[in-house]
């Protein structure tokens, strides 16, 4: 049994990293406006600095790693193509978005179209995401 690719690993984890900061710099002009404004009702403000900027780089890149490392993982069992590259995405966003989501909707920081609308954006993200880092991952052609 093969292992996993470490350079289409890492590959794969940067290019799903890109999806994943291109579309939710783009998702943000949905909700940005809305998020600062449930922050400055508690008293919070958003402060875009370059420590900020380099952090949403940082956390997509992980975010790109991590898709591409279970969509590695799960080819085995599921077959490789758009499907696992889905299963995954979907996986990691419930375990990682859908729960953070829900946890903001308990303690009441931000209003619950807010977090539909979030959630809706990152779902979407994950799973283009993944199938990006999925296709760039895929395996060498058989000799």
């Amino acid at each position: 049994m093969a292992g996993i690719s470490v350079g289409r690993w890492v590959a794969g984890g940067i290019a799903a990293g890109l999806i994943v900061w291109l579309l939710e710099g783009a998702a943000g002009l949905l909700y940005l406006d809305d998020m600062e404004a449930a922050l400055l009702r508690l008293g919070l403000v958003t402060d875009s600095n370059t420590t900020m900027r380099a952090l949403t780089v940082a956390t997509s890149l992980i975010v790109g790693f991590a898709l591409v490392f279970f969509y590695a993982a799960a080819r085995p069992r599921f077959g490789p193509g758009p499907g696992t590259a889905v299963i995954v995405a979907v996986c990691l966003w419930v375990s990682g978005y859908l729960l953070s989501l829900i946890g903001y909707y308990i303690i009441g920081i931000y209003p619950t179209s807010l977090l539909v609308t979030w959630g809706i954006a990152r779902l979407l993200e994950m799973i283009m995401a993944s199938l990006v880092g999925g296709w760039v991952y895929r395996e060498a052609a058989a000799a």
